[in-house]
């Protein structure tokens, strides 16, 4: 988020605009929790993973009366604007506030790519990079020990990450949240892959994949404030019956939230630069209610409304190219 927090406050003090962050998301404008953005505060962020900002998982619409303390301390601040820099829960947030006229412009950030109209979001290019280089290093050890590594990476409902990072990373089978997974069909592959002369195979898998339908496999059942349980496990799952069905010597590495952390790509730095100057040109204009998107090389903008009502899940023309060099 960095690259965007940077490139708002440069835009705005270039035209004469103040700037107040909001620190961790909705749950610091409930409490008033707030500093001065300028060109201190954002020197050398750029390079810098994460958000200077802070984030949580609230939800104000759960709680009549933390939804009260933000539009008052919306009003105290003398915000003329608010940018809202998140997936579909924080802009679904954004949606219900700007439909009760408040002048809100969105900005898409999900580490899983599954917002709708915008071809890619910030943090997605550095996941995949990541995720890539660790399943290189993988296929080190595991040809070296003729085993199965099989690799979990982030993807609540959408299999982005692990396809991107599959296809880059050579991965012999990919799982994702899209296909309910046919244990059998991934034990064929890998059986046909050992008489074929190969004595280990990568398997990669999207936490939030499935064995059977509405079968993710969770932590625990709790749930957040926007009512999802928090996944994790799958990897394991998967491997344990892998090496059960096949006898074949099975490991398991979840990446998890290493895919979150270090420097932004080059990628990410620059979409995340022109989707935060996008913003504060939309604010300019009075587009308000409005999201920053990329379409093809493209930044334009979407109602937010677009950008939440469905999630995008992964191309199955992508996955089927994919699916030409498992085994």
């Amino acid at each position: 988020m960095n690259p965007v927090i940077r490139a708002v406050v440069k835009k705005s003090k270039s035209v004469g605009l103040e700037v107040v962050g909001i620190k961790n998301g909705w749950k610091g404008l409930i409490l008033k929790d707030t500093l001065v953005l300028d060109f201190q505060s954002v020197s050398g962020i750029l390079p810098k993973g994460g958000t200077i900002l802070g984030t949580s998982r609230t939800n104000p619409y759960k709680d009549p009366g933390q939804l009260s303390s933000l539009k008052t301390h919306y009003r105290e601040l003398g915000l003329d604007a608010l940018i809202a820099i998140g997936g579909e829960d924080t802009l679904g947030v954004a949606l219900r506030l700007a439909r009760e006229g408040f002048q809100v412009v969105g900005v898409p950030k999900t580490i899983d790519n599954d917002l709708s109209e915008t071809d890619y979001t910030f943090g997605f290019d550095t996941a995949v990079n990541i995720a890539m280089e660790c399943i290189d290093r993988l296929h080190t050890t595991a040809e070296s020990h003729h085993r199965i590594m099989v690799v979990e990476v982030m993807g609540r409902h959408a299999g982005w990450i692990a396809v991107h990072a599959g296809i880059a990373g050579g991965a012999d089978v990919i799982l994702i949240p899209e296909i309910p997974i046919d244990l059998d069909e991934v034990c064929a592959v890998l059986r046909r892959r050992c008489e074929g002369g190969k004595t280990f195979s990568i398997v990669v898998v999207a936490e939030g994949a499935e064995l059977g339908k509405g079968e993710a496999v969770a932590q625990d059942q709790k749930l957040d404030e926007f009512g999802h349980v928090r996944l994790g496990g799958i990897g394991q799952t998967v491997g344990k019956r892998i090496e059960e069905k096949t006898g074949f010597e099975t490991r398991v590495t979840v990446l998890g939230h290493i895919l979150r952390g270090g420097s932004p790509s080059a990628f990410d730095r620059v979409l995340g630069t022109r989707f935060g100057v996008k913003a504060v040109e939309l604010i300019l204009s009075g587009a308000f209610g409005r999201m920053v998107s990329l379409k093809g090389n493209e930044i334009v903008s979407i109602p937010i409304e677009a950008a939440v009502q469905k999630l995008k899940t992964v191309d199955m023309g992508l996955y089927d190219i994919s699916k030409i060099f498992f085994g």
